[in-house]
């Protein structure tokens, strides 16, 4: 069966509140408004020797998100105050050991007017005060990509490095040389295009069990296209959990699931009937609910279908391809395992409600994000690489000649 994408995806955080040595606003005219004050008896006629430096200088347009920040020299700094212009909110940050740094806990938001003040002291007590008004780069004007996997997640061996970017980009090579994707299992990976806004890595066998995934953005201030700049700069990293790899072969309308070499479970299941059939190839899980709506009219199928309550659902294609428990099949149908019905989809037997001892449950209870489903002997084409995280499909030199950035 089909069901729209709901692919969850991440955005950027949003400001928060803190202070540190708070300050009162004033409004500033010039590129700074910086005054000093005599103290503990110094001759107050003489300036302090600290200076205080505002990456985003005051009056500017497309300062970055990630590196706005506030440094001394010959100073310490005593007070740092960030709000967003005009609504008093302020903006989290942290005063670095020493005190001649200070910089937001969080990503600033894009096409925002940020305020700053900032006050340090020299040596003989003497203070300077700085203040700086600026706007962050436009979203007109900067490109982001969304990506998967999160940050911190255990996943199957198929699961590639996914980036889907907000805007087309003309200058691949730029882009793919900012953002690394590395392993601790030492297996080389490579980026590869999908047209101009999805790029994806992967190695060129799936990845090693038990092995660690480092992914590096460095995109802040790369020109992704005409005038449009990244403003991404993070450092991702998840693990790769057990090996585990299930074979559906629609001629015997079985799945052997393999896991670390050995075959653990082989379940009877229903693929396509003759007037939909399932496709083959290798189909990553990319997505899993324990109950979810399916609707053919979403798939062009006309009134085929409308089951709200679809349970243990795990999504393989964007187009919908689903392996799912199945309720219905029974009522009146011969046992699973004996004739192809579904719409497309791969079923197991399950129960109005899910959750009971069945093949459906324990399959998705086993089952990992970027674990991979292999199905052969269909009578339909094989996936398209594109059709969800599926370039397990192409052969490595087709991958590798998707590269804008080389092979290493």
């Amino acid at each position: 069966m089909t069901t729209p994408d709901t692919a969850a995806r991440r955005t950027l955080g949003a400001c928060a509140v803190l202070m540190v040595g708070a300050l009162t606003l004033t409004a500033c005219g010039a590129d700074s408004d910086t005054r000093s004050e005599g103290k503990g008896g110094k001759d107050p006629a003489k300036s302090s020797a600290a200076q205080i430096a505002i990456s985003a200088r005051n009056g500017s347009t497309g300062a970055s998100i990630n590196r706005t920040g506030v440094k001394v020299s010959d100073g310490t700094l005593t007070g740092v105050r960030m709000t967003v212009a005009g609504t008093g909110q302020e903006v989290p940050g942290a005063l670095a050991a020493g005190g001649t740094t200070w910089k937001p806990r969080e990503q600033l938001e894009r096409g925002t007017k940020y305020e700053i003040a900032a006050t340090a002291k020299d040596a003989d007590g003497r203070a300077v005060t700085t203040k700086s008004v600026f706007t962050t780069v436009s979203k007109a004007d900067s490109f982001i990509g969304t990506y998967t996997p999160d940050d911190g997640t255990t996943v199957g061996v198929g699961m590639p490095v996914s980036f889907t970017f907000d805007k087309a980009i003309s200058d691949k090579k730029a882009v793919q040389s900012h953002i690394t994707v590395s392993s601790s299992s030492g297996q080389r990976v490579v980026g590869h295009w999908f047209g101009a806004q999805r790029l994806d890595f992967r190695p060129e066998e799936y990845w090693k069990a038990g092995s660690k995934v480092t992914m590096k953005i460095d995109l802040d201030g790369v020109q992704g296209a005409d005038g449009v700049g990244g403003v991404q700069e993070k450092t991702v990293g998840f693990t790769v959990g057990r090996s585990q790899v299930s074979t559906v072969d629609a001629d015997t309308q079985t799945m052997k699931v393999v896991r670390d070499g050995a075959t653990v479970k082989t379940v009877p299941i229903s693929t396509g009937s003759p007037e939909f059939t399932t496709y083959n190839g290798q189909m990553v899980i990319s997505e899993k609910y324990k109950k979810i709506r399916m609707d053919s009219r979403t798939v062009a199928l006309a009134n085929a279908y409308d089951i709200p309550d679809v349970p243990d659902a795990m999504r393989l294609t964007q187009s919908g391809t689903f392996i799912h428990g199945n309720y219905w099949y029974n009522q009146g149908n011969p046992p699973f395992g004996r004739t192809a019905t579904s719409h497309g989809c791969v079923g197991l037997r399950d129960v109005k409600g899910g959750r009971a001892d069945t093949p459906a449950k324990w399959f998705y209870d086993n089952s990992l994000i970027g674990d991979v489903v292999v199905v052969k002997n269909s009578p339909d084409k094989t996936v398209a690489p594109d059709n969800g995280l599926n370039g397990w499909n192409m052969s490595w030199n087709e991958w590798v000649a998707g590269s804008a950035a080389g092979t290493s």
